[in-house]
Order: structure tokens, then sequence, then C-alpha cells
């Protein structure tokens, strides 16, 4: 798991991994983006993660959080390793 990656929530059904990209690079240098969906519907459950090429810009990106993305205030911390 990248160290420099965040939690992002409240992201909006309808958003692509584009959009998603697009809007965190004004933070810095975005790695990688994914987006959760549903096994079975393939629809967005509404949350991703996004990891950023330096620490510098995962910081900038979650002093952000409850900044709005298409009308709906985004949730944005560091991510958490998985158990």
């Amino acid at each position: 798991m990248s160290e420099n990656k965040i939690y992002v929530g409240n992201l909006p059904f309808r958003i692509s991994k584009e959009s998603l990209e697009e809007h965190f690079a004004q933070f810095g240098s975005v790695a990688e983006t994914i987006i959760i969906s549903d096994r079975e519907t393939g629809r967005s459950r509404g949350f991703g993660f996004v990891s950023f090429e330096t620490e510098d810009g995962m910081n900038t990106a979650i002093k952000a959080d409850g900044s709005e993305l298409d009308g709906r205030p985004l949730k944005i911390n560091q991510a958490q390793a998985r158990n």
C-alpha cells in the first residue's frame, strides 16, 4: 500500500476515475485513483482512494477535508492499512 494514499468518502455516484484524478491533481501529482464499486451492480459505493507521488501532495489533499465535489462535501483522510 502506498504511504501517500488517502481515503475519499461521500463521492458523487457518477464520478469517473478521470474526474477524481483531475480534482485531486490540484493538490499534487496523482499516482493512482481507485473508485470502489459494488460487486453485484457495478455501481460506485461512494468512496475511493487516491495515491500521490509525494507526502506533501497527500497532506495538502487531507487539508481539503470537507471541500465540495459536484455539490457533495468530501470526507478525506489518510488511508489505513487493511487488516
